[in-house]
């Protein structure tokens, strides 16, 4: 996939996927088995206090710095390279069909037009990519091209953040293209290896979940609801009289909350959550020609919860799983497996990015 500005070159060196969210930072590093197989090497998650980093944007921006740091020596890695991502609100991209016979020069000179068109603010403000996707189906003699931008500020702020902490970042993604690098994996095991089923991808986070709907790994709907996690760590605090950190810390260990917590509780939030992302479906039916899905994917650290695939299948009519971003891979010893079961969904974007070492 595209990446950013002079930070787009693949890195075939080891590589680290720092994910940025609004709550957490996540660190992932990939290598190869023998077998082809993928080996986790080394994994990390770091909580942000509230406010820290607030729609994508960096706002403390220090206490983030030292945040990272700390993530890195947790994870016990050597590695400086690293691969991070800007959320989907921050970057505009477009594809356009330009003729096959340019040289890189006219090329640029032609994305640079498209650009102008595309982009509400001068070209100085702004990095700007582009990737030749190949030949248009549409076009003869034409190539599709995958214009994208992001006003430099955005890209500069995460480019200091990893330098503050002592690290290199050498590519920075989109995050939701990083999300569907990782998700190709869980794809290609539904039956024909994914091929022609539509695919519900759905992000679940502390304050939001996304969708995507993905065909062939194309993406051909895209929303957002504001709906996440938080909202269960809210009713916990409310129903038992804890604090919120007291409440987020036992809803992620799924333990030390009262004996009614899972019908009084979590039950009616998992089928609250599954009317939502009904609902979202629902939007892309009415916005598109399609009718269905053929799975849904769920992905994100609320998705760990117990119960969530089962409820969501109850809710929407449509067969889903939780994807865990590290199934088929080698674990390391060091890491407890009953850690990674309850953490390993809110990865996939992590996991994506670390996965650039190996794929576009």
């Amino acid at each position: 996939m595209i990446a950013i500005g002079s930070l787009f070159s693949r890195q075939p060196a080891p590589l680290l996927g720092i994910d940025i969210s609004s709550s957490t930072l996540k660190l992932v590093e990939l290598g190869r088995r023998r077998d082809g197989g993928y080996a986790l090497l080394h994994g990390a998650i770091e909580p942000l206090d509230k406010g820290w980093i607030t729609d994508g944007h960096i706002e403390k921006f220090d206490e983030v710095a030292e945040a990272l740091q700390r993530l890195v020596r947790k994870a016990g890695t050597k590695t400086k390279n690293a691969a991070l991502a800007l959320p989907g609100s921050a970057v505009i991209t477009r594809k356009v069909s330009l003729p096959a016979g340019l040289t890189e020069d006219e090329l640029e000179i032609q994305v640079e037009s498209e650009a102008m068109q595309l982009i509400p603010f001068p070209l100085s403000d702004v990095a700007l990519d582009f990737c030749v996707i190949g030949p248009s189906a549409t076009a003869q003699g034409y190539n599709e091209v995958l214009i994208t931008a992001s006003r430099r500020e955005k890209v500069s702020d995460r480019q200091g953040l990893a330098e503050a902490a002592g690290l290199n970042p050498v590519i920075m993604d989109v995050e939701s293209y990083a999300s569907r690098r990782a998700a190709r994996r869980a794809i290609e095991q539904l039956p024909n290896q994914g091929g022609q089923l539509l695919v519900a991808l759905f992000e679940i986070g502390s304050q939001s979940t996304g969708l995507q709907v993905i065909r062939n790994d194309e993406v051909i709907y895209e929303r957002d609801q504001p709906i996440g996690g938080a909202a269960l760590t809210q009713i916990i605090a409310r129903q038992y009289g804890m604090p919120l950190e007291e409440a987020e810390q036992k809803k992620k260990l799924g333990a030390g909350l009262p004996p009614d917590y899972p019908q009084t509780v979590l039950q009616p939030f998992l089928d609250t959550l599954g009317q939502e992302l009904g609902r979202a479906l629902q939007f892309f039916f009415t916005s598109t020609p399609h009718s269905k899905v053929d799975h849904i994917l769920l992905a994100g650290g609320t998705a760990s919860l117990p119960g969530l695939a089962e409820a969501v299948t109850a809710q929407t009519g449509f067969a889903a799983s939780v994807l865990n971003p590290f199934d088929g891979m080698t674990l390391p010893s060091t890491m407890p497996a009953a850690r990674w079961g309850l953490e390993a969904t809110s990865y996939l974007v992590a996991t994506g990015l670390a996965l650039r070492r190996f794929m576009p």
